[in-house]
């Protein structure tokens, strides 16, 4: 398999990545000028996003490996174990240290210099970080059109989710430091600006526990959504040969690329029948029913097909699957 020339979650990366870099830059000259708390959980916060970002852009790369010997179903989960380390992170380095400064500067009553240029710095990057959060959730819409906003949210490619997500955040923490910061600027006290950086991190810490728990889910074995499992089922049990359905199992393996193992019971009558309407058995009955030898000989020849005619059924089944779920890459049916 060739790697997609378009990555699901590469246009929301790189925008997230360049923004984010323009943005770190912006927030750190305006912290060394003013020596505000919230401004630096902001600068904080963004180097976090743009270092997590790289991290996620090398999973996006990862991801599209051709399968080898080593690795049969491919490298797909490695978008997950990328998006994951990258989730640790904002959690560790974005959370930690800026609530950690937060409290740092509460208790030390630390006061900024606050000025104009603050106000325009956070307005710019109030500026990029929306737009940035606009291209992520436009591009998770775009490769789940069948699904509501909500619902790619829950089922979409974690990569583009972990982009909306801190990007959501990235815009509410501006939000929280844009408050804190006119508050004391207006009422020149340093409470707020610390308290700032202290719900910054809070911010930082809830997203990132939720990235952390949906890339768990992959990494562990996720199943494939359940409206796709039932019209799988529904598919099996549709086939007159098929008795039941006795076990099925399922896992994301990437994005759009799934396994699906199942255990089937066949119907014997079904089967038998296929065979007799296969050929004049009845003239051919006529020709050996006094020969028990040939008889003999005979009934091993229809069994004979039975196997083959068992592996063409599923074969069959097998294809009308892929055909109706293209996401369905490997499938396996075992006969119980």
């Amino acid at each position: 398999m060739k790697p997609n020339k378009a990555i699901a979650g590469t246009t929301s990366v790189i925008f997230a990545l360049g923004g984010n870099a323009c943005i770190t830059v912006l927030k750190f000259i305006g912290y060394f000028l003013s020596g505000s708390s919230s401004l630096f959980s902001e600068a904080v916060h963004s180097l976090a996003d743009t270092m997590n970002q790289s991290l996620l852009l090398i999973g996006l790369r990862s991801s599209t490996r051709v399968a080898d010997e080593e690795y049969a179903y491919g490298y797909g989960n490695e978008r997950f174990l990328w998006a994951l380390i990258s989730a640790c992170g904002i959690f560790f380095l974005g959370a930690g240290v800026t609530v950690y400064h937060g409290i740092s500067s509460l208790l030390s009553h630390h006061e900024a210099e606050l000025s104009t240029t603050i106000f325009a710095i956070l307005i710019t990057a109030f500026v990029i970080e929306s737009f940035t959060l606009y291209k992520a959730a436009q591009e998770l819409r775009l490769h789940n059109k069948e699904k509501t906003f909500v619902e790619a949210l829950e089922h979409g490619d974690p990569v583009t989710i972990a982009v909306v997500y801190e990007d959501t955040a990235a815009v509410l923490g501006v939000i929280v430091a844009l408050c804190s910061v006119t508050l004391s600027y207006f009422t020149h006290n340093y409470l707020w600006d610390a308290v700032g950086s202290i719900i910054v991190g809070l911010i930082l810490a809830v997203i990132a526990v939720f990235l952390i728990k949906k890339n768990r889910e992959f990494l562990i074995g996720k199943s494939i959504p359940e409206e796709l499992a039932e019209q799988i089922t529904e598919m099996l049990v549709a086939e007159p040969y098929i008795e039941k359905v006795i076990d099925f199992k399922s896992e994301v393996l990437d994005i759009g690329k799934y396994r699906i193992k199942c255990e089937i019971e066949f119907n014997g009558a079904a089967l038998i029948k296929e065979v007799f309407d296969r050929g004049d058995l009845e003239g051919e009955y006529e020709i050996i029913k006094d020969d028990y030898e040939e008889f003999k000989r005979f009934i091993a020849y229809q069994t004979n097909h039975i196997p083959r005619l068992v592996g063409r059924k599923i074969d069959e089944v097998e294809k009308k699957i892929i055909a109706a779920v293209p996401s369905v890459k490997y499938i396996d049916i075992e006969i119980n």
